[in-house]
């Protein structure tokens, strides 16, 4: 790796661990530079992986003043997440690179149209639960364990536009805000990322260069994600998402 591509490299950790934190989506940066640097695409995804821990890290301890109070709901979804992040690092290894290339568009696009309408579901769900003098489930049932963890085998397979599929879940399940549940998804998005990268450690090959310089990106990344993304109004990093989500299903369509 020469030394511009490794600048290459760094700087797209940094806008990786920015835009995982706000929203998610940042793979989407690191995977092409990686692979034009030289990398197989299984190893630039299992470098990748392995790289932005640290920037998960980061992102969720930028949030930490929005996980208070979510410690037995953190708990619970955690489990969903590391159990699917396990599943997605095995496939990873077992199927061919183009498993996901046709179903991970759509999902992604049915997260943006629940994004989109979260507000609504959940002022209908509100009202729905007022009649029936239910107060529901803080930690969003089984339904939201079950998509969250489906959403994680996504998630260690491949990780582009994962919080995406996370936010739309829990926004649509969860009574809380879109800064709170953004502070969720960031600790379920490094509970996948470290599950699945200890897998790859003892399995898969990666590059040590490639890692160390998305770490070391995705970590300041984080810090400057979390910045950004706590002062954004719920509308508007609603916005985001959307605007992230399109560029995300336009990569994903046209990649390769």
């Amino acid at each position: 790796m020469t030394i511009w591509e490794m600048l290459a490299v760094f700087a797209a950790g940094i806008g990786a661990g920015t835009i995982n934190t706000i929203v998610g989506s940042g793979t989407l940066i690191t995977f092409p530079v990686l692979v034009a640097t030289g990398l197989p695409p299984v190893t630039a995804t299992v470098s990748n992986a392995l790289g932005l821990i640290p920037g998960s890290i980061s992102g969720a301890i930028g949030y930490r003043a929005e996980l208070a109070g979510q410690r037995r709901r953190i708990l619970r979804l955690s489990a969903a997440a590391a159990t699917g992040g396990l599943c997605g690092a095995v496939l990873l290894l077992l199927l061919p690179s183009t498993a996901f290339e046709t179903i991970v568009p759509v999902l992604v696009a049915l997260a943006l149209v629940l994004v989109l309408l979260q507000p609504r579901i959940s002022r209908a769900v509100r009202r729905r639960r007022e009649r029936e003098g239910s107060r529901g489930n803080p930690d969003g049932g089984p339904l939201l364990f079950a998509g969250l963890l489906l959403a994680s085998v996504y998630g260690g397979y491949f990780t582009a536009a994962q919080g995406i599929i996370y936010l739309s879940l829990m926004g649509m399940l969860l009574h809380d805000t879109m800064q709170r549940l953004n502070a969720t998804k960031n600790v379920l998005a490094a509970v996948v990322n470290t599950i699945a990268a200890l897998f790859f450690l003892f399995v898969a090959h990666f590059d040590w260069t490639a890692v160390l310089l998305i770490a070391v990106g995705s970590t300041i990344g984080g810090q400057i994600g979390a910045k950004v993304g706590r002062r954004l109004p719920p509308a508007v990093l609603r916005g985001v998402i959307i605007v992230v989500g399109v560029l995300a299903i336009i990569q994903l369509t046209t990649r390769g």
